[in-house]
């Protein structure tokens, strides 16, 4: 009868937790996040050039969860609590990449009101990395969030600077802003939508919108990426209007900080045995 009612109670746990809403709050107090890494690679030689880390949670009973199952309805505390812990995993992050021998540029997304109150220069000013060869960090902004005050970019990005910092407008197409105003904007590289890389070697509109980013980008001194390229022929195209770096499920899916790892690990140990193309192979079994 004992291990009967243990039995009941054991299933009673388990349906309670498998209802129980998963909030931001709750994992960021049970340390459950962690970042995921999404490489970015040069159109032109398919090798590994930086990478984005991505949030997601790892949960016990469910597994790894993508951010819309827990940052919906998520406060804004919460929200710059997320930030912060970001930033600071990148940080860290990028010392066992370089441990690996490589200075692989991390990039993390930060929501506009983080920009503003999360203590960015002190984070920067104690935690960055004291290596020569720390390349730096990009923080990724929205196009629609961040057009609307210029002013506010601006100024953060003269803080952010002197700890080697930098900003990219993310999903850039995507938005409303003129892309005339691109002058004004104090980015250093421009991550073109997804909507517009899809097809653009046989979308004459996509293509043309990639065309213009590019160029002006070029203008400005900036580095474009593209979003979500899924196939060859958009990596082509892509390559031949002149866009540096692509990201997207052809290369590699977001992946845990170990598997980057590893691959860091072969592409190294590739160039000891002159397999020149063995980093752009690696990516390809990341794919999966």
């Amino acid at each position: 009868m004992l291990k009967q009612l243990r039995q009941l109670f054991s299933r009673e746990k388990a349906n309670t937790e498998a209802v129980e809403e998963v909030t931001l709050e709750t994992l960021l107090d049970r340390g459950w996040l962690e970042l995921f890494y999404q490489p970015k690679v040069e159109l032109k030689t398919r090798r590994l050039a930086g990478a984005e880390g991505l949030i997601r949670a790892r949960h016990p009973t469910r597994g790894i969860l993508a951010p819309a199952a827990f940052l919906p309805g998520a406060n804004e505390q919460s929200l710059l609590e997320l930030t912060e812990y970001v930033i600071r995993t990148a940080l860290r992050d990028w010392e066992a990449f370089a441990a690996r021998g490589s200075s692989l540029k991390l990039s993390v997304n930060a929501p506009v009101s983080a920009l503003l109150k999360v203590p960015l220069t002190t984070l920067l000013r104690e935690e960055r990395p004291r290596a020569a060869t720390w390349p730096g960090l990009i923080l990724e902004v929205t196009e629609d969030e961040i057009v609307h005050d210029l002013k506010i970019a601006n100024d953060v990005a003269d803080s952010l600077r002197t700890f080697n910092c930098t900003l990219a407008l993310d999903d850039f197409g995507a938005g409303y802003s003129s892309l005339a105003r691109l002058r004004q904007l104090p980015f250093t590289e421009l991550k073109i939508d997804r909507s517009y890389a899809a097809d653009c070697h046989m979308d004459r509109f996509n293509a043309g919108v990639c065309e213009t980013i590019v160029e002006l980008a070029r203008r400005f001194g900036l580095q474009t990426v593209a979003e979500g390229v899924e196939s060859n022929h958009e990596a082509h195209k892509l390559q031949g209007i002149g866009c540096e770096l692509g990201q997207g499920c052809l290369f590699a899916k977001p992946m845990p900080k170990e598997q980057l790892i590893g691959i860091i690990w072969r592409r190294m140990h590739a160039s000891t045995v002159g397999h020149a193309r063995q980093p752009a192979a690696a990516l390809r079994g990341a794919r999966a």
